[in-house]
């Protein structure tokens, strides 16, 4: 039952147009947290995410400190959760941003619609057919809002492995799938856990224009370009100029240590309407956007993540921006992928 019932949620995850599904199961252990992690084996998840804590990489993020027992044992969001149904969406789109001087850049994933109502909807379709295919199952969907450590979770079902800019990566779609999961009472056939194809490459680190990658797979929220523009509240917090200038014209988030990334080489357009860019996406201007009242930013917001940043976020970004224009050489150059392989 468990292998034929583990093949029907993976075509049904399909049929509703997620790119990759993946299974992993709890360990039997006592203490799930202890689960292990390849890029780590001596330590478990919790002990990772206490450490990254401890070094108060996660910045202004109080709510990561906030029970992180719970964040790394899925069985205290779930109760009796014995298995881990991981998927993702390729929302990779065969456009380059137009970063014409007064152009701003925004991080391909924002360039459509929210993808926690794309993938969500999709989710919470896939929760109800698990409910008919096994009835009396318990199942939790989350789109990363969720106290769930996807990206290692994912990693364990097969979708790929995290890669040195934390972030995952994908054989089959690159750096370019966002992710979901879905937590289950039911005991389901597990995948093999991605293996860590980054071998030598040290590409991402070396692209971070703030030199957030502090080592490989751990990341500095604090100097990240995506958490300063999204996660870092106020309209004047205290940025050091070096680092400020270090953004560029980048008004949310940052691609560098994906776009970098050789496996995007086989990266193929996703066939989802919902992440197509629209001019406002894909040229940002710089002085358009700051002309923007708090009601339009609203409005022309509504279904983007880009609200993420909220309203004084977003100014303020803009204000960033505007003033490293006079510093073309930190302004952001896309990065062609490299012919070689580094591997």
């Amino acid at each position: 039952m468990s292998a034929s019932l583990t093949v029907a949620i993976k075509q049904a995850a399909r049929e509703l147009g997620f790119d990759a599904v993946g299974i992993s199961r709890l360990p039997t252990q006592a203490n799930p947290a202890t689960h292990r992690n390849h890029q780590d084996p001596e330590a478990g998840l919790l002990d990772r995410l206490q450490k990254w804590l401890r070094r108060g990489y996660h910045a202004t993020m109080a709510w990561m400190v906030r029970d992180p027992e719970r964040r790394a044992d899925p069985t205290r969001v779930l109760p009796g959760c014995r298995s881990i149904i991981s998927v993702g969406m390729n929302y990779y789109t065969d456009y380059r941003a137009d970063e014409r001087q007064g152009n701003g850049r925004i991080a391909r994933y924002a360039w459509g619609r929210d993808y926690h109502k794309i993938l969500g909807d999709r989710l919470a379709q896939l929760t109800e057919r698990i409910g008919t295919l096994a009835a009396g199952s318990l199942n939790r969907a989350y789109v990363d809002t969720g106290p769930v450590m996807e990206k290692a979770w994912a990693q364990q079902a097969g979708l790929g492995w995290i890669g040195k800019h934390s972030n995952l990566v994908s054989t089959d779609f690159g750096s370019w799938l966002l992710l979901g999961e879905i937590l289950t009472t039911l005991e389901l056939e597990p995948d093999e856990a991605g293996s860590d194809l980054c071998g030598s490459c040290t590409l991402c680190i070396q692209a971070c224009p703030t030199g957030a990658i502090t080592e490989p797979y751990v990341v500095d929220a604090g100097r990240c370009i995506s958490y300063l523009t999204i996660e870092l509240r106020g309209t004047e917090p205290p940025i050091a100029e070096e680092l400020r200038r270090k953004l560029g014209n980048r008004i949310f988030g940052c691609d560098d240590c994906l776009d970098i990334c050789p496996y995007n080489v086989q990266a193929r357009p996703t066939t989802e309407p919902g992440f197509q860019p629209s001019p406002l996406t894909a040229a940002p201007s710089l002085l358009a956007l700051t002309k923007m009242d708090e009601q339009t930013f609203a409005t022309t917001f509504t279904h983007s993540p880009i609200r993420r940043a909220k309203y004084a976020g977003l100014q303020r970004n803009l204000s960033w921006a505007l003033s490293n224009e006079t510093a073309p050489a930190d302004r952001h150059s896309p990065a062609a992928p490299p012919s070689d392989d580094p591997r």
